[in-house]
């Protein structure tokens, strides 16, 4: 399959008391819901949202996962969620989210290897166009 870069989709998103550990800032495990919640919104506003995994039976899962925490995140701040599809080959595709705070700096980036899944058949399968235009990908 083709690579095409895909434009970085945005998701804002508060840092809220839910997000926090004892220490008063975002907990590692939960750096991981914050980005499948803005690669849920991505699918989401392209077409390939819950209501439509539902009715095909595939979805996406997610592979592997890699973070590099690199500053904190606080109560009440705002950032940026920037999600990319670098590549989809064959089966498997690779995406990068990263999240920005106010002032532009990075204060996680992390990559995903992810492919789409048929839940009847159990088995990872090659991505439909639709699939690929939801990732920004055609």
């Amino acid at each position: 399959m083709k690579d095409k870069p895909a434009l970085a989709h945005e998701y804002p998103l508060t840092i809220l008391e839910r997000h926090l550990d004892a220490f008063g800032h975002v907990n590692n495990a939960v750096y991981l819901e914050i980005f499948e919640e803005a690669r849920w919104d991505l699918i989401t506003k392209n077409g390939f949202g819950r209501d439509e995994i539902q009715k095909r039976q595939i979805g996406p899962v997610v592979l592997e996962a890699h973070l590099r925490f690199q500053r904190e995140l606080r109560n009440r701040e705002s950032v940026i969620i920037r999600s990319k599809c670098l590549d989809y080959r064959g089966k498997i595709a690779r995406m990068e989210q990263v999240i920005l705070q106010e002032d532009g700096k990075i204060a996680c980036r992390a990559e995903f290897v992810f492919a789409l899944f048929d839940l009847k058949e159990r088995k990872l399968i090659a991505p439909p166009p639709e699939w690929l235009k939801a990732l920004g990908q055609i």
